[in-house]
């Protein structure tokens, strides 16, 4: 007998995510993106990428069934992100979940948004070993997790206490007059540029800081710095070393990430680590944590970039591991809800 069929809705910022995964295999993963339309505006706006979802719905199941070669009476089960993420555009993918649970006579399970960028690996690089520990940075997110069981045991260890490493990477872009978003533009500059440059500030890394925030997060006072080196050259008519100041930013970042990730395994005797996320694209980032988890004798896994940033499989993946494992399904009526705590696997 064939594994079940599950289809995965993603909508929990400017992505329209739908895949269909099957036990670990994924057939098609479609997504639509909304980032031109935010990039006018230099950052996501709500009302914006809820309009996208709504466009962007059906046309975008559509065409994840007409790749995958799947009719949806086909389906065993839809999976969607009921939270973490942006309140507006969340409603608009579960809205849509629960109309084809409904009409296909499917159950419906409510996944978080945040463990679902750790199950997605799994149609990548296998069964995760259990336990993981599991570095997401994203524009929304910045978390260190012990992850014992994916469908229902995750334990956070950290987080971000102000601005995640994404939203640090898009604000400095934005300093830098790169486009947004920030990421990719500050990576492919960086390329160019000396890591050691500028010496910035690497946030909860020493004395008290670090012992009361050991593996917590801040890229706000670096963000500020950065933009505090480039406000005191330019009022002195000096030129800005983009390619400098993105490297050493940059540096900063993942500097602090990779050792607070590997930090974390060390202490909770993990030998397996994961990246996922947005971020995760970062090729700084995946060299550094190579390196470091190599010294350390600790197994790295990392999705390619296509299934580090949101998508609909990574939602249908954790679908699949949760059906799989026989929990039970979410209610009809589920909720979304926006601050859902990444210990809470399903709705």
């Amino acid at each position: 007998m064939s594994e079940p069929l599950i289809l995965g809705i993603e909508s929990s910022c400017d992505e329209t995510g739908v895949a269909l995964v099957r036990g670990s295999t994924l057939l098609h993963d479609a997504v639509a993106s909304s980032v031109e339309e935010q990039a006018r505006f230099g950052g996501v706006v709500p009302e914006v990428a809820s309009r996208a979802h709504l466009e962007a719905m059906v046309p975008t199941i559509d065409r994840a069934c007409r790749e995958a070669g799947v009719r949806l009476r086909d389906v065993d089960a839809v999976a969607v992100t009921a939270g973490p993420g942006l309140a507006s555009a969340l409603i608009v993918g579960v809205a849509a979940a629960k109309a084809l649970a409904l009409g296909l006579g499917v159950p419906i399970y409510g996944v978080n948004h945040l463990a679902a960028h750790v199950a997605v690996d799994v149609l990548e690089h296998g069964p995760l070993p259990e336990p993981t520990v599991a570095l997401l940075v994203s524009g929304g997110h910045t978390n260190l997790l012990r992850v014992d069981d994916i469908s229902e045991r995750i334990t956070s260890l950290g987080h971000t206490l102000d601005d995640a490493a994404g939203e640090a990477f898009d604000k400095v872009a934005r300093v830098l007059g790169l486009p947004y978003p920030g990421g990719p533009h500050i990576d492919r500059v960086a390329a160019d540029g000396d890591p050691r440059a500028i010496t910035f500030p690497r946030g909860l890394t020493t004395g008290r800081d670090l012992h009361r925030h050991r593996f917590d997060f801040s890229f706000s006072g670096l963000k500020t710095s950065v933009a505090r080196w480039v406000q005191v050259r330019e009022a002195a008519g000096e030129p800005i070393p983009v390619a400098d100041v993105a490297a050493s930013f940059q540096e900063a970042v993942v500097d602090v990430l990779t050792a607070k990730a590997v930090a974390a395994c060390a202490e909770h005797g993990v030998t397996d680590l994961l990246i996922g996320g947005g971020v995760a694209a970062n090729s700084r980032l995946r060299a550094v944590a190579e390196q470091r988890c190599a010294a350390a004798g600790i197994r790295l896994r990392v999705p390619r970039p296509a299934l580090c940033t949101d998508n609909g499989a990574m939602v249908a993946a954790l679908g699949a591991q949760v059906v799989a494992r026989g929990r039970h399904a979410s209610r009809l009526d589920l909720p979304t809800d926006s601050s859902l705590p990444v210990g809470q696997v399903r709705l």
